[in-house]
């Protein structure tokens, strides 16, 4: 069961002028499951993307990177789900080209102006005609208000569908803004074996867009981990469909540009929670502080090494104040210099170590209270500077193991 994450409320998902979305059951790896995505854009549409930094990306991670770097306007999204076609090769780029070729011969536009998206088993070949005899029905779907149903279509081991959204205010004109994402396991920044799809119907010139991507995934999607490993499929891509009426906004650092930077980065936020909350066999939410770093980058490595280590994801299932792991990963963080005597532990309101120690006040059973938590705060003072991030992560189960271990069957 997911951590603390309900079902996505069907009113706070808002269409987004400019975008409509179409479902159909392909059959790509699993009969009567929801399947195929298309999400079709007006003209005039702003888009950026950011992708996997695994060296072993998939086709379509390829393909988008290529057709975003070209001169054509993007017009068409086409993902699918249970097949990755990742680890195939030059004929999953073949495959990955011609699913692009099939949705633009049908809209009448060319082929570089679509962007094709996979998730699922990787190493296994595209079932490039299921794709195709599946493309009428999710042309016939199309919809503004098919957000929630794109959210369920492009889930893979994910339990909850990941959808919201937020509205505000820019010029006196209402401005919206809707994301979904699909992501559970195999989950680690850089980016995770996620998809992330963000748009608003503000007026955003295509110049800002992959800036405003980047900035948005540092401060959401890159933050997260469930188990450590890098996808080769994950991409977060950022639309705006420039139908709201009010002035275009010409710079991220204007007035108009930072409130909607704001209302993105709290769509991108949640839905980067919601993976984790939703990680394979999760039963804690846990957010690591670190703080009082020379730089953001030390305190965000000190925050990895506690957020991938086994040793402390399984003590947080098992409730077990095993607090010394968590010293232990701060230890082995990378930072040549660090000073043990100067650092802090809490757990929570719970102030476990001091001075790189352990508190003589501290209790166990004050431990095992927090640890028991379903939503637990890490918060690890260096005594080096006055720099901070965080990273958000969860447990580790039985369930995980078994989740990943049926994966294929």
């Amino acid at each position: 069961m997911p951590v603390n994450l309900r079902s996505p409320n069907p009113a706070e998902i808002y269409p987004i002028a400019g975008i409509r979305l179409g479902v159909a059951e392909a059959g790509i790896r699993k009969a009567n499951r929801k399947d195929l995505t298309v999400i079709l854009l007006d003209e005039g549409a702003s888009v950026a993307g950011v992708f996997t930094q695994n060296r072993f990306c998939a086709a379509p991670v390829q393909i988008c990177r290529e057709h975003l770097a070209g001169a054509g306007s993007v017009r068409a999204m086409l993902i699918n789900t249970g097949n990755a076609n990742a680890g195939t090769g030059a004929e999953g780029l073949k495959r990955a080209r011609q699913s692009c070729t099939a949705l633009a011969n049908v809209l009448g536009i060319a082929s570089n102006q679509v962007l094709p998206f996979s998730t699922g088993v990787i190493m296994e070949p595209l079932p490039i005609d299921r794709i195709e005899a599946g493309l009428p029905a999710a042309l016939g779907d199309l919809r503004a208000d098919n957000w929630l149903r794109a959210a369920e279509a492009i889930m893979t081991t994910d339990t909850v569908a990941k959808a919201f959204g937020v509205q505000l205010m820019l010029g006196g004109k209402l401005v919206s803004v809707t994301g979904i994402s699909k992501g559970a396991g195999m989950i680690r920044p850089n980016m995770a074996t996620m998809l992330g799809f963000l748009a608003t119907d503000a007026c955003l010139s295509q110049d800002l867009l992959p800036t405003l991507a980047r900035e948005l995934a540092e401060g959401s999607f890159n933050r997260v981990t469930v188990d450590g490993d890098t996808s080769t499929n994950d991409s977060f891509v950022v639309v705006a469909t420039n139908k709201a009426a009010h002035t275009p906004i010409d710079s991220l650092d204007s007035g108009d540009g930072r409130a909607l930077k704001v209302a993105m980065l709290e769509v991108s936020r949640r839905l980067a929670q919601a993976i984790v909350r939703d990680g394979e066999g999760a039963t804690k939410f846990i957010t690591v502080k670190v703080e009082g770093g020379r730089t953001a980058d030390e305190c965000r490595r000190v925050a990895y090494a506690i957020a991938h280590s086994p040793l402390v994801k399984t003590a947080f299932f098992a409730s077990d104040p095993n607090l010394g792991r968590i010293l232990a990963a701060v230890g082995y963080a990378g930072i040549e210099d660090l000073e043990q005597t100067a650092i802090d532990l809490y757990l929570d309101d719970v102030l476990v170590a001091v001075h790189g120690g352990r508190n003589p006040s501290y209790r166990e059973e004050d431990g095992q209270r927090v640890m028991k938590q379903s939503e637990i705060t890490v918060r690890v003072v260096l005594g080096r500077g006055d720099a901070q991030d965080t990273v958000w992560t969860c447990d580790l189960s039985h369930d995980y193991v078994t989740i990943n271990a049926d994966y294929r069957s």
